[in-house]
């Protein structure tokens, strides 16, 4: 049976009358990405065996690695909830590329520039390829099983597609979500054992850093001028967004498919937040923790979007404003 759900969306479309570019930066990033295309189905090499224990990303990167939880599992189970755990984020990685695309499909109408338009043209066809890209790696490496929709992402797209603002679509979308996504991307491209998945994730990060490119050259100059509501609009919904893309990160679904009873999660995430909150997380974890809080707060200040009053509701999302 077909899984999908519906949004009834009002969407204001700018049906522009004069084709003259008018922003030469975002002209310059509309030809780059034209430069940049590639094709996911031959661009990659899908033959290349794994050669490893059969585990697809860094042990490291499982909560339970290095407790007692994991060292009670014999080698076959630990592989399997290597996968268990890499499939849950693959999946919600590739949900998020779907609701990518027609967020961006959305944007191409309700943009006013020339310039503008054609670029999120152009990123329409990047997180296609992306979805389609993660979906093949389904299909060839994990038998095609992947975990639902989870609720955070679509409560995050569903709001982003609800929403007539093109500016508020961009913070959602290419300042908080795509920035989750290219830190992810980047820890997996460096970490994975698999070499397909390292090379699924560095191609679609040679796509991501155009499209944040987006929101750095659109939005700083309607930040200066909007009006005191306007901003206020702007900087609470950063500000959802940050919390709904913080939250529901944890592969809950992956540990149930494994057997982990509700006490033995609850410690497993207790433990989790203890490691974090005392400086013992793993390198890896440790990289992506920091790559991601630079980046937003880099991107969000860049903006204008940081302010004395939405800095501590930052900070209390365990995000530091002197990361970056």
């Amino acid at each position: 049976m077909e899984r999908g759900h519906q949004i009834e969306i009002r969407n204001t479309a700018y049906f522009r009358h004069d084709y003259d570019g008018e922003h030469a930066d975002l002209r310059r990033l509309y030809e780059q990405a034209k430069l940049d295309q590639w094709n996911a189905a031959s661009d990659i090499d899908w033959a290349q065996p794994l050669d490893s224990d059969g585990g697809l990303i860094a042990d490291d990167l499982v909560d339970i690695h290095g407790t007692p939880f994991w060292d009670r599992l014999d080698p076959a189970a630990r592989v399997e909830l290597n996968r268990s755990v890499a499939r849950w984020r693959l999946s919600t990685l590739m949900h998020g590329e779907h609701g990518a695309m027609l967020v961006c499909s959305q944007l191409v109408e309700n943009v006013a520039g020339q310039d503008a338009k054609l670029f999120q043209a152009t990123q329409v066809v990047d997180e296609a390829r992306h979805n389609e890209v993660l979906h093949r790696y389904f299909v060839l490496r994990l038998e095609g099983q992947n975990y639902p929709l989870a609720g955070n992402v679509r409560e995050i797209f569903d709001t982003l597609l609800g929403t007539s603002a093109w500016y508020l679509k961009t913070i959602g979308l290419q300042l908080v979500a795509e920035t989750f996504a290219v830190s992810l991307f980047r820890m997996l491209a460096e970490s994975s054992k698999d070499k397909v998945l390292c090379q699924v994730c560095r191609r679609i990060l040679q796509d991501e850093a155009r499209h944040m490119g987006f929101g750095m050259l659109s939005l700083p100059a309607l930040v200066a001028e909007a009006s005191a509501a306007e901003r206020r609009e702007m900087e609470d919904f950063a500000v959802w967004a940050l919390q709904r893309t913080l939250t529901g990160i944890f592969p809950l679904a992956a540990y149930e498919e494994m057997g982990f009873s509700r006490s033995e999660i609850d410690e497993i995430k207790r433990l989790r937040r203890a490691r974090a909150a005392g400086g013992d997380e793993t390198a890896f974890r440790k990289f992506f923790r920091r790559d991601l809080h630079v980046g937003l707060v880099r991107n969000l200040r860049k903006v204008g979007l940081i302010t004395p009053r939405i800095a501590p509701q930052v900070e209390a999302l365990g995000i530091s404003l002197a990361a970056a």
